[in-house]
């Protein structure tokens, strides 16, 4: 029952268990469907949770990219902001070039093609007065930007900012050079004396440069491995001429569809980067037409603004290192600003036109943008920081300017010279080293006024002494001169046309005299002078106050008299003027006065600089160039400085090489040797080896670098007889210190010269000692007249001729062995000796022969030893002294410096002074420069001076004579007839060819027909009143100016205008007017021997002197003719004794009267009392020899023999 109940219960337990189970089952259950239900709305909410989380994440992303490309956008356009106005102002202007592109383009293609070789002032004047009014005026006009700069077409700042820190000066014209060499199609040819462009393109292109000279060894290789491999190849130094082996590359004349050329014997691929640049140190070379088709000239000569600038710089830094420095450093700073400036642009420009059409998430564009604005910013800031600093480092340098204006206008005057001797080469790189010695030893001072004052002074001063020592002692008061005109000129203290005035004196030949002291041509000066406002009333004041105005004009030195009245007031150039109408011999003193007045006395005075301070300035680079004088053996101090320096040839330190004859091998090798070993090379007589002198030029120039530090060269030439005979190269002058060493002027110098080459032993050596002393002291008397005589030009010699000191030593030698050999002295034999064999070797002229020997007869007598031999009026030969006791004797002895010592009349003198003024003030007129010249204050251009000339000569010219219609005139053809005929052809060739050649150049003055360098020269004839070469060639000798020269060519012509009427012989023969008066005086001749049957060979001329003139004679001679327009040189004739007498004071060429010419057999001829005068065309004497007439003299002969005395056909 237990078990039962117990059993029982636990079955009801078990049951309610069950059953509570099954409840519990079934609440889990609905638990466990709640709880999925639970469960599958999380999931759906976790889904819809991570949903909007994500699109909260892009959301909050979109707004940070939209931030963020806002943030960008607003830089962008931030930074575009400030290039907006600039680049609608750019479009704008391309939109305004695109109507101008056209005329833009054709003005600037001309230019490059076209203006490279021609001067700034032309250039300007070709686009601004020629081609921009021509493209202007065209019916229908070619649309140009309004004042088009060519340059700034083809260039940017940027670029010329770099070519100048290659070494491009700054101004203006070599940037425009540098412009036209980077854009021409043609290979460019740079006219560059002073070497600035080559420098420049050396700098450019550096080491892949190829630079050749035409001619060196192999340079035809380089040029063809260029042309293949794509390399710049630069000819340096070409001549006018150039190798036709270059001629296919120079014309491009390329094979094989271009792709080939011909270079030497080979063809060579050209390759497209292959350039070609030509140079030239030639200033002024003229170039074939065709050379200057293929090749385009740019002139690189330098111009006076542009050396300007460098000298400035150059000043500065010397002056005020700082200064320069900090400009140099801005300059530089500034270009690379620019550069900087125009790369970053031009960066940020591509990458906007390479990016896609949304470019705005560009970070790098923006941040190139920002970088580029940040920059410029930057850059701005410092450009006007530098803007500041650049007005006061200018405002400090422009007080140095005043140095650098005379520094370069003296370089410009040194340049010059030049034209008046091709020896006077100088460089600029040689001027600037003078220039910077000069600025270094100017004495320093604290005040910049003083200082600069000091450096102008010092500077003009150096530069004088480093010219005129290298100067003839004709030619220093030239440049001397020159140099005070133009400072004057350029301080505007000299009125531009009173110089011109002073230089032409064109002056109206046509007015006599009515006072006696002047003659006809001063007071000609005067009345031409009496037209102007400056000189109004002078032909009056001198008429009215004669005594006054003669007392000045007869003065010893008039120069230093006052002028009479209000004329003493004039300023000193108008004084000069006055001066040379009324005494123009005593010109070259005035115009000595006038330097020192404005200039200052140190640069009158003629002092010696010594060879040894020249030497201290030479160097491996500078030799030293003599510039030789007959007389004169400048070498001889060099080996005397040599020994001071133990450079001797004993120590074998000197090298001493006298050039010809194969000698050019031994000069290569002694050069080579001395720059290794620090010798000296004397090179003797350089002008004598022509073909090798462009080896020596670039043998100079390789050891002027890297060579010994004591290497020199010394070398000595001959100047050449005339500049087309110059041979010496360009570059062997222009960087050598010339020296210039004369014969002593004046026969004290010239005596004691001569006396310097014996000593007291010489003088006892003979044992027959008074006569061996006396004929000494006379030869020495006679070489100091040959020599000095030559001052007298062709009324002292014929032709010039090169006496030396050897002449007198071996005569000497020769006198010494004759008066040990014979017991008497054999005067003949010794005069023979010295006259035709030692001085007469040298004589090519028989006149001069004829004086040398004269010479010796009258300085060489038996007599002399008995009674006292006048040398010269109060000159005796000396009695027996010493060595020492001869010069004092001349010392004390010999009067003042006068032509009579040459047995010359005091006239010779005034002859030679006058003639020396002309050719100096000649010479000053082709010195200045056109644009000083036709300066301000002129009225007329060069081009417009030269057609009025030309326009006046056609208008006057005569036509030719119509030679069938003078020949139909008369069957006759006597000797007189045919000598008319003659004329008259002979005239009209003459007349033709001024013509033709004046009708051409009338053309290309008007632009016609191309200027040729003939065209050229007779330009510049007409300008400078000088008679053109071709006319000279075709005319009669005449020492004429182009004025007075026309004027005697149209009187000619009247004269056989009235010959050619009838063919009868004038009443009186115009000697003078004729092309060949030899013909006519053989026609005399021949016309007399036909009448009287005599012998042509066995006849001669004789004249008679009449005592009338011209007008006085109304029919021709019965038996010969009479002729008129003949001068007496050196004497004048009396009429009145009818015979050669001693010449009037001032009268210098007195008018002859009327000769009666006529011929006789050689036995009926006058001997007795009679000098035999050679008659010449012109003053020149020498080759215009005509005649000689024999004139009756009551003097013995040989005095008017040493006198010069001649006849001249014209004066």
């Amino acid at each position: 029952m237990y078990v039962s109940c117990e059993v029982e219960l636990k079955r009801q337990t078990l049951s309610q268990t069950h059953a509570d189970l099954l409840e519990s089952a079934d609440k889990l259950e609905v638990i466990r469907r709640k709880l999925a239900e639970l469960d599958t709305s999380l999931d759906t909410l976790t889904a819809a949770f991570e949903k909007a989380t994500a699109e909260k994440l892009r959301c909050q992303d979109e707004v940070n990219r939209t931030n963020k490309t806002i943030e960008l956008a607003n830089r962008l356009v931030k930074g575009l902001e400030s290039e907006n106005v600039r680049w609608a102002h750019s479009v704008a202007q391309y939109h305004e070039q695109e109507k101008t592109l056209c005329g833009d383009v054709l003005l600037t293609s001309a230019f490059i093609s076209y203006a490279g070789s021609f001067s700034k002032r032309y250039r300007h004047e070709l686009l601004e007065n020629l081609w921009i009014p021509y493209l202007h005026n065209q019916k229908i006009p070619i649309p140009m930007t309004e004042g088009l700069d060519p340059v700034s077409m083809l260039t940017d700042d940027a670029t010329v900012a770099k070519w100048n820190n290659e070494g491009l000066p700054s101004d203006r014209m070599s940037t425009q050079n540098a412009t036209i060499l980077i854009n021409c199609e043609r290979w460019p040819l740079l006219i560059d004396p002073q070497l600035q462009g080559i420098k420049w393109i050396k700098s450019r292109y550096g080491a892949d440069l190829r630079v050749i000279s035409l001619g060196q060894k192999g340079y035809v290789d380089v040029i063809e491995q260029a042309v293949v491999t794509g390399d710049p190849v630069l000819i340096e130094n070409l001549e006018e001429t150039i190798d036709p082996v270059i001629d296919p590359l120079l014309g491009r004349h390329t094979i094989k569809k271009g792709r080939y050329i011909q270079v030497g014997d080979k063809e060579c691929h050209f390759h497209p980067n292959f350039r070609l640049i030509l140079h030239t140190k030639l200033a002024n070379p003229h170039y074939k037409p065709e050379i200057q088709a293929q090749t385009t000239l740019i002139n690189f000569t330098v111009t006076r603004d542009g050396l300007e600038d460098q000298l400035l710089a150059e000043v500065v830094n010397l002056e005020r290192p700082d200064l320069e420095h900090l400009k140099s450093d801005l300059t530089k700073q500034q270009n690379s600003f620019k550069i900087e400036l125009k790369l970053l642009e031009d960066e940020l420009l591509t990458r906007l036109s390479a990016a896609e059409s949304n470019f705005i998430g560009d970070n790098l564009l923006v941040e190139k943008l920002e970088t580029t604005k940040h920059t410029a910013a930057e850059i701005e800031m410092k450009v006007l920081e530098a803007k500041v600093n650049e007005v006061k480092i200018n405002e400090a340098r422009e007080h140095y300017r005043p140095v650098a204006v005379r520094a370069s206008l003296l370089y410009f005057i040194m340049n010059d010279l030049n034209k008046i001797n091709p020896m006077y080469q100088f460089s600029l790189k040689a001027f600037n080293v003078v220039f910077h010695k000069a600025v270094c030893q100017a004495e320093p001072s604290d005040d910049v006024r003083r200082r600069v004052s000091t450096l102008i002074d010092c500077i003009t001063f150096s530069t004088f002494n480093y010219i005129s020592r290298g100067l003839f002692e004709r030619d220093k008061l030239t440049f001397s001169a020159q140099l005070a005109f133009q400072l004057l000129l350029m301080n505007r203290e000299i009125d531009v046309r009173e110089l011109d005035f002073l230089l032409r004196f064109n002056i109206d030949h046509s007015y006599v005299s009515p006072v006696e002291f002047l003659s006809n041509s001063a007071w000609s000066a005067i009345r031409t002078m009496s037209f102007t406002d400056e000189f109004r009333g002078l032909d009056r004041d001198i008429e009215c106050s004669p005594k006054r105005w003669k007392k000045v004009v007869e003065s010893e030195c008039p120069e230093k008299e006052k002028f009479p009245q209000e004329w003493k007031s004039k300023s000193s150039l108008q004084r000069l003027i006055m001066m040379r109408a009324l005494r123009p011999d005593r010109m070259t003193y005035a115009v000595r006065n006038f330097v020192e007045e404005k200039l200052g006395a140190q640069y009158t005075e003629g002092r010696k600089i010594e060879l040894a301070k020249s030497f201290r300035e030479s160097g491996p680079g500078s030799p030293m160039f003599f510039i030789l004088s007959p007389g004169v053996d400048p070498l001889k101090d060099v080996e005397s400085l040599g020994k001071k320096l133990r450079f001797t040839i004993d120590l074998g330190k000197l090298h001493n090489v006298s050039l010809g004859q194969g000698q050019e091998v031994v000069a290569e090798l002694a050069m080579e040797k001395a720059s290794k070993e620090g010798h000296w090379v004397i090179l003797q007589n350089i002008h004598l080896v022509a073909k090798w002198l462009g080896t020596l030029e670039a043998l100079l120039e390789r050891y002027s670098e890297s060579s010994h530090p004591d290497y020199r060269v010394f070398m000595s030439a001959e100047p050449a007889p005339s500049a087309l005979e110059h041979i010496i190269p360009q570059g062997v002058l222009e960087n050598s210190i010339k020296i210039t060493n004369e014969p002593p002027t004046g026969m004290l110098a010239n005596l004691h010269a001569a006396l310097d080459n014996f000593d007291q032993d010489i003088l006892d050596q003979c044992s027959r000692e008074q006569e061996f002393k006396t004929i000494l002291f006379s030869l020495c008397y006679f070489h100091a007249c040959v020599a000095e005589r030559r001052k007298f030009g062709p009324q002292g010699w014929n032709r010039k001729y090169p006496f030396n000191t050897g002449d007198l030593t071996i005569s000497v030698n020769v006198l010494y062995n004759y008066l040990e050999a014979n017991s008497q002295v054999p005067w003949e034999d010794l005069r023979y000796l010295f006259g035709e064999i030692m001085y007469g070797g040298h004589i090519t002229d028989d006149w001069d022969r004829r004086l040398c020997r004269t010479y010796l007869e009258e300085y060489m007598q038996p007599h002399q030893f008995d009674r006292k031999l006048a040398l010269a009026p109060g000159f005796l030969v000396p009695s027996n002294l010493d060595y020492q006791g001869y010069h004092d004797y001349v010392d004390e002895m010999l009067p003042h410096e006068s032509p009579v010592h040459y047995g010359l009349h005091p006239n010779a003198e005034i002859e030679f002074l006058t003639v020396t003024s002309d050719n100096l003030f000649h010479t000053l007129l082709e010195l200045q420069s056109r644009d000083s010249v036709m300066g301000e204050g002129a009225s007329q251009t060069m081009e417009e001076k030269v057609k009025m000339i030309l326009d006046d000569i056609l208008e006057k010219l005569p036509e030719e004579y119509n030679m069938s219609d003078i020949t139909s005139k008369t069957a006759e053809r006597s000797p007189y007839i045919l000598v008319c005929f003659q004329e008259c052809e002979r005239m009209n060739m003459l007349t033709y060819e001024i013509r033709r050649s004046l009708k051409g150049l009338d053309l290309g003055l008007k632009g016609e027909l191309a200027v040729s360098s003939e065209m050229e020269r007779l330009q510049t004839a007409l300008f400078l009143d000088n008679v053109p070469d071709t006319w000279t060639r075709l005319a009669y000798p005449s020492t004429c100016s182009l004025g007075q020269w026309y004027c005697d060519l149209l009187q000619r012509c009247r004269e056989l205008d009235s010959w050619t009427q009838d063919l009868a012989l004038p009443n009186v023969v115009w000697l003078s007017g004729l092309f060949n008066p030899q013909s006519f005086l053989t026609a005399v001749m021949q016309s007399l021997a036909r009448k009287n049957e005599w012998p042509l060979d066995k006849m001669n001329l004789t004249v008679d002197v009449t005592k009338k003139f011209k007008e006085e004679f109304n029919q021709p001679a019965r038996e010969g003719v009479y002729f008129h327009g003949l001068y007496l040189e050196g004497a004048r004739w009396d009429i009145q004794s009818g015979n050669i007498a001693e010449a009037q004071l001032k009268d210098l060429t007195p008018a002859m009267p009327v000769l009666f010419v006529r011929a006789i057999p050689n036995d009926r001829q006058e001997t007795r009392n009679i000098y035999e005068c050679p008659v010449y065309k012109t003053k020149m004497r020498g080759p215009t020899y005509v005649w000689t007439f024999h004139l009756k003299t009551k003097e013995r002969p040989g005095k008017w023999v040493l006198a010069g005395v001649a006849l001249l056909l014209s004066v």
